[in-house]
């Protein structure tokens, strides 16, 4: 049985590239620095953003500080606003929420992200549990998850599930005993890369999605149920 669902943001509940890439090349552009190719910039979404500085531009800590600074002063203005809801997402948090299924937000996005732009795009109110990084929470996705399974009173990781986008998802989720079931909406991954960090599958719409939960809440979901 499935109580609660832990949702990713990026990639999952949203599609958020578009102000996730202007934001990062307006900040290559204030550090003085060339844009970034389009496949170099697309792996900024979904892992901590100084340590994406650090790994893809060649950072020091101290300059990813800086480069992070800049992009969270512009993200807070515009990058934000630029994201929409995944089509057919929001009938999925409906019909969970119907079947009382607790679902929680436990993204790498900052909690004060997470919070405003599910407000703005009225997916708040499905969600019992809204976690990111910020105030005493730490960066690390298995850590953002423990926080909100505490949130939502899940003590058996067992029945609980992980639903993202990116490897760290499907880590995290291992981390704390959780299944993971991996999504491709947005195709910010590369391919195979969930599968490779343990998802139990990986469906292409929210209706597969949904689909899968529900069998697996039915106790009748595998990993061969999907196709990746």
């Amino acid at each position: 049985m499935v109580h609660s669902v832990l949702f990713d943001m990026d990639g999952t509940l949203i599609d958020s590239a578009p102000g996730i890439l202007q934001c990062l090349q307006y900040t290559r552009s204030a550090m003085g620095e060339a844009p970034l190719p389009p496949k170099i910039a697309l792996r900024f979404i979904g892992p901590p953003l100084c340590d994406s500085f650090i790994r893809f531009c060649g950072y020091d800590s101290e300059k990813a500080q800086r480069a992070a600074a800049l992009f969270e002063e512009r993200y807070c203005r515009e990058g934000r606003l630029a994201c929409r809801t995944v089509p057919g997402m929001e009938a999925v948090l409906r019909h969970l929420s119907e079947r009382n299924i607790k679902l929680a937000i436990a993204s790498c996005k900052p909690q004060k992200h997470c919070l405003a732009i599910a407000e703005r795009l009225g997916l708040a109110p499905y969600f019992a549990a809204v976690c990111g990084p910020g105030g005493d929470l730490p960066e690390e996705k298995a850590d953002v998850m423990r926080e909100a399974l505490r949130r939502l009173g899940e003590t058996n990781p067992a029945g609980a599930l992980m639903v993202g986008d990116r490897k760290f998802d499907a880590e995290g989720a291992a981390a704390c005993g959780v299944p993971c079931v991996g999504v491709d909406f947005c195709g910010y991954a590369a391919r195979g890369e969930m599968e490779a960090a343990g998802a139990l599958a990986v469906v292409h719409t929210p209706e597969e999605l949904e689909k899968w939960i529900l069998r697996r809440d039915s106790g009748q979901a595998s990993a061969n149920l999907i196709q990746s």
